[in-house]
């Protein structure tokens, strides 16, 4: 599988020229939208059948961030703003029943949505514990301050996910929600001891079954002093693979973002060398997705074969 282990992003609601050269010469692993990218229901079809064209792959993923509430990049088309994990969690605790009842109905419409768009991975569920700290950024996202009723909701989302044949994006790897900090601007600094993160945020994640992951742009400064977790070794390997046993393809959060130091090819190189299996670029500036697509090798073997798992599953 010759492909390239970087998601990048797009400027507008078509493929510009100099974008369908760059898709069809480097040939990135994915692309994700956004709302710069959603128009109406046709155009977004037709964005998709070219993106795929370009490639000649009709399995060929592309993600979204349609997490509903304050995250809806199909804001233009349908209105998800009360729907966020939040209000779900909320709901289930209130009634198990109903509450699994509801947010599978839910599901399921933002499901027929992407898959009528030609859309088949959405960057959910978000399965950060709630903390008293937690950063406004993040305390809609999250279901509850509750592990139970997190790990309950984001089987449930999961496998909902999986019966449409949409891949699921869990969130964000090894735990977001003791960040102080939003990590679009600045560096979040975790300073709890390793026992308590192993016995709540980090628990959430145990034995998860998505195809994907995404890591978050943490400093958890008693396990890993130097490296926020998209860019730590010690976190990738001993922590997300064998203590909390993720066996699929893990994609670091956007490499633009400010909590990394770096110049953006670093960042993918940093992200990549730590164990990180694909890098996202979110920018949707063309000089930069082809300065990043054109340094990087190919995926390497691990990626390849788990690529074709979720091929497989697609089909």
């Amino acid at each position: 599988m010759n492909r390239k282990p970087a998601i990048i992003s797009i400027k507008g609601y078509n493929l510009t020229k100099k974008e369908k050269k760059l898709i069809k010469q480097e040939k990135p692993w994915g692309i994700i939208l956004f709302k710069r990218n959603i128009k109406n229901f046709d155009q977004v079809k037709n964005l998709t059948t070219e993106i795929r064209k370009c490639l000649k792959d009709q399995s060929y993923p592309i993600l979204i961030d349609e997490e509903g509430g304050i995250v809806s990049r199909f804001s233009n088309l349908i209105n998800s703003s009360e729907f966020s994990q939040k209000f779900f969690g909320k709901i289930f605790e209130m009634n198990n029943t109903k509450g699994k009842m509801i947010y599978e109905y839910y599901l399921n419409s933002v499901c027929s949505v992407l898959k009528n768009t030609g859309i088949n991975v959405n960057t959910i569920p978000v399965m950060d514990l709630l903390n008293k700290s937690s950063h406004k950024i993040i305390k809609n996202r999250c279901y509850s301050n509750k592990t139970k009723v997190i790990k309950s909701l984001g089987r449930i989302c999961i496998d909902n996910l999986k019966n449409n044949k949409i891949g699921s994006v869990v969130k964000h790897i090894p735990g977001h929600g003791k960040g102080n900090a939003d990590s679009h601007k600045k560096m979040p600094i975790v300073n709890d001891s390793p026992k308590n993160l192993y016995l709540n945020d980090f628990s959430t994640f145990k034995d998860i079954k998505s195809h994907f992951v995404m890591t978050a742009h943490i400093l958890y400064k008693k396990i890993d002093p130097k490296f926020v977790a998209t860019q730590s070794k010690i976190i990738i390997d001993k922590i997300i693979r064998k203590k909390l046993g993720f066996r699929g393809l893990i994609i670091s959060d956007d490499i633009s973002m400010k909590a990394l130091k770096n110049d953006l090819l670093s960042n993918a190189r940093n992200s990549l060398n730590a164990g990180c299996n694909l890098i996202l670029y979110c920018g949707g500036k063309i000089g930069e997705s082809s300065m990043i697509l054109k340094s990087l090798g190919k995926i390497d073997n691990f990626t390849i074969k788990k690529t074709q798992q979720f091929y497989e599953f697609l089909r």
